[in-house]
């Protein structure tokens, strides 16, 4: 199964993308024993729209095109909040059902519209509180190598 990251916002030089690209490489290597073939990610400048509701309707064209394979998850924080124990058996079971890829879809500054979340089979939080696209990213990439690292009973994940 292949990993498909799909965010509105672009990481520029800094920690984040040293943390994101460290964990990207963490995948690569650990996912190939728990059937995860490989992780791209696409990332767009944030829309210029004059209203919150233009914005996420050209942000949803850009994204919604790339959910027509597999799962799609959504990050939003209206969405489930779940452990990374409950996180990695959802990945586990969309591994075992023969997804060929998931998709993850981070919003811009205004979230996700309408369009977005209803093409979601899955709606997950990282909490109530908002987070900036740069963390949310390497937040999800740490997750994604957490709940592998738990399939793999690779000692990362301690509980």
């Amino acid at each position: 199964m292949k990993l498909l990251i799909a965010a509105i916002g672009r990481l520029k030089t800094g920690p984040e993308k040293e943390m994101a690209a460290d964990h990207e490489s963490r995948i690569v290597t650990t996912g190939r024993a728990a059937g995860v073939t490989g992780i791209s990610i696409r990332d767009w400048a944030e829309s210029r729209g004059d209203t919150a509701e233009k914005r996420k309707t050209e942000e949803a064209e850009l994204l919604l095109p790339l959910c027509n394979e597999g799962k799609t998850v959504v990050l939003d924080e209206r969405g489930k909040a779940l452990s990374s124990a409950a996180f990695a058996e959802w990945m586990q079971r969309t591994i075992d059902g023969g997804a060929k890829q998931v998709t993850f879809l981070i919003g811009g500054p205004d979230g996700h519209g309408e369009a977005v979340r209803g093409k979601a089979d899955l709606v997950m939080s990282f909490g109530p509180a908002t987070f900036p696209h740069r963390l949310i990213r390497v937040m999800l990439l740490e997750q994604i190598y957490r709940a592998l690292s738990i399939l793999t009973k690779h000692p990362y994940h301690r509980s």
